[in-house]
């Protein structure tokens, strides 16, 4: 079945005039500034949380770098205390093992 040139011209003419109403002018304008404000929002939600983010990142690598200068001087402190005291060292060594054996023991 063909359709006819005019039942076209027809067709494009009823829709030129439904997109030329007011109302769907008045409709199509709403949208677009609905779409607009939604957009604006997303925009400023997205600036908000990269700068969280950024923010987050560099607070993380700084405390990283904090504990790992604490670990250092933990570890430097207690090497000195061990070369002072190396009798001191070698007890404290020894019980830890005895108290480690009898906790393994148990299970």
């Amino acid at each position: 079945m063909a359709i006819s040139p005019s039942t076209t011209a027809k067709a494009d003419s009823k829709s030129n005039n439904a997109l030329n109403s007011p109302t769907t002018a008045k409709a199509s304008e709403a949208t677009h500034h609905a779409v607009d404000a939604v957009a604006v929002k997303a925009a400023a939600a997205e600036d908000t949380l990269r700068k969280t983010a950024i923010h987050s990142q560099e607070t993380l690598a700084h405390k990283q770098e904090e504990i790992k200068q604490q670990l250092q001087s933990s570890y430097s402190k207690t090497r000195e205390l061990a070369a002072q005291n190396p009798l001191a060292t070698a007890g404290i060594a020894f019980a830890a093992g005895v108290v480690l054996t009898a906790l393994l023991r148990r299970r």
